[in-house]
């Protein structure tokens, strides 16, 4: 059955209440971004929605190998697997605002790439190699809990084979167009095989902006910070232009060249603060045709449609990021009901 995720930040003081309210709506997960000047520590949120639910999936999405050391990493994650009694998933990425703050641009994949072996290695309780020390770390085998499965966060095609090769899962960040996530998906399973053809079945997901809303254009309106925080990804030095239309391929752009990480997945970047600050400039690339496409945005009947017909592609599981815009509290908050009590239920039901 389709796991359905909430992509979400550690906001000071509202870890366990998030964690609390996930569980009860139904859904199988959280995430905690690692961007450390905008939100709070991740591993030390998770562990504390740990402690006040049963089941619920407790995800890092994602760290980065720079602001982090892979052993420090490991201890951290075992940490929360041990406090959840195995519910926890490391997510690794490249990292993009937690370097951004930092003046600095995303790790390269070769960073990236031995980060993850060592961390593997590590959550293993395996000698790593760190420039001719043996390193270790005994505890994580004596836990008693299971390995903590490792999900690489990829759009291009480097990063969806590294997450083949090396990771339990990959969740692909490549938007809502159904031609991109089969493309991203092949990539993955085709390193999988290649890298080793008798190993066990890789976990695939999807970061995906869902905003289901009755009136279409509030559903818009709420989508656009946190979905051209996920298009900039696309349109970065580098990044794939598979099964991107010329237009789409211009927005993405436009939008990486105009990117403010101080508006990071927001509509406002002085929300936090309320300062009346006005949208950030990249915003103004999203029309609404764009939105369309790149997010699963619209009605509840929509949104389950589009969802349904994503997840038929391969997905085990998305991860669904909310729209948000602070100036709109009262829409932002019909929108978490129309995704909880409407889109929710009905996708458990088809799945069923």
């Amino acid at each position: 059955m389709l796991e359905v995720w909430l992509a979400s930040v550690h906001v000071p003081g509202t870890a366990i209440a998030c964690g609390e309210a996930a569980e009860s709506e139904g859904f199988d997960g959280i995430s905690f971004g690692d961007t450390q000047n905008l939100a709070a520590d991740p591993f030390a949120g998770l562990c504390l929605a740990a402690s006040h639910t049963e089941r619920l999936g407790l995800m890092v999405g994602v760290t980065n190998p720079v602001t982090r050391h892979p052993a420090v990493t490991a201890a951290a994650i075992a940490t929360v697997q041990v406090e959840s009694a195995g519910r926890a998933v490391l997510g690794v990425g490249r990292g993009d605002s937690s370097l951004g703050h930092l003046g600095r641009g995303p790790a390269p994949v070769e960073v990236t790439d031995r980060f993850t072996a060592q961390l593997q290695r590590y959550l293993r309780s395996e000698v790593v190699d760190m420039d001719g020390y043996p390193s270790e770390i005994p505890w994580i085998a004596r836990s008693g809990q299971p390995k903590v499965p490792v999900d690489v966060a990829a759009t291009g095609p480097r990063m969806l084979a590294l997450g083949g090769r090396l990771a339990e899962r990959v969740t692909v960040n490549v938007g809502a167009l159904p031609d991109r996530i089969a493309w991203a998906v092949g990539v993955a399973r085709a390193a999988r095989r290649e890298a080793s053809p008798t190993a066990g079945p890789l976990g695939l997901g999807a970061y995906l902006v869902v905003t289901a809303h009755p009136d279409a254009r509030v559903a818009r309106q709420l989508a656009r910070g946190p979905l051209a925080a996920y298009a900039h990804f696309s349109g970065m030095p580098g990044a794939p232009a598979t099964n991107l239309d010329a237009s789409d391929r211009a927005v993405v752009e436009a939008v990486a060249a105009d990117y403010i990480h101080t508006g990071h997945s927001t509509a406002h970047p002085g929300e936090s603060a309320g300062t009346g600050a006005p949208p950030p400039r990249h915003l103004r690339h999203l029309d609404d045709a764009f939105v369309d496409r790149f997010g699963v945005v619209g009605t509840p009947a929509h949104c389950v449609a589009r969802l349904s017909e994503l997840a038929a592609l391969g997905l085990d599981r998305v991860l669904l990021v909310e729209g948000r815009d602070a100036a709109e509290p009262r829409q932002q908050r019909q929108a978490h009901h129309c995704l909880a009590e409407e889109v929710l239920p009905a996708l458990r039901a088809l799945a069923a």
